[in-house]
């Protein structure tokens, strides 16, 4: 499986998570607090996981099977969050570019807000 073996299992779960979460996701929009929920415990470990693997000394590389999965759950946590204010998005979102913004603006509640634009500002 490569470099990336060590985050295999973490992108899984992650994955699995954000797929449950997307489907089963029924809010009462605007449902502030669970978008927040849906962030902290999920689209921010997410990012949280790639950003560890692209930095340090020795970087991973990710089978593509793995990155497929980050990249679908990165897209699986965003579509979560915008239900959670009544909005549908058509999901195609850079875990990398997830992660540059997170490093410039260190809060995970405006990498969402930036990527999909809800709420609107």
């Amino acid at each position: 499986m490569g470099d990336a073996t060590a985050y295999a299992d973490r992108i899984e779960r992650l994955a699995d998570e954000a797929t449950v979460a997307r489907a089963t996701l029924d809010p009462d929009p605007p449902d502030d607090e669970r978008a927040m929920a849906l962030l902290r415990e999920g689209l921010g470990p997410t990012v949280a996981l790639y950003c560890e693997a692209r930095t340090g000394e020795s970087i991973a590389r990710f089978t593509t099977a793995e990155f497929d999965r980050l990249q679908g759950a990165v897209d699986d946590w965003l579509a979560a969050y915008a239900a959670c204010y009544g909005v549908t998005v058509d999901p195609d979102y850079s875990v990398r570019v997830a992660a540059e913004l997170l490093v410039e603006t260190h809060d995970i509640r405006d990498v969402a807000q930036l990527l999909t634009d809800v709420p609107e500002r």
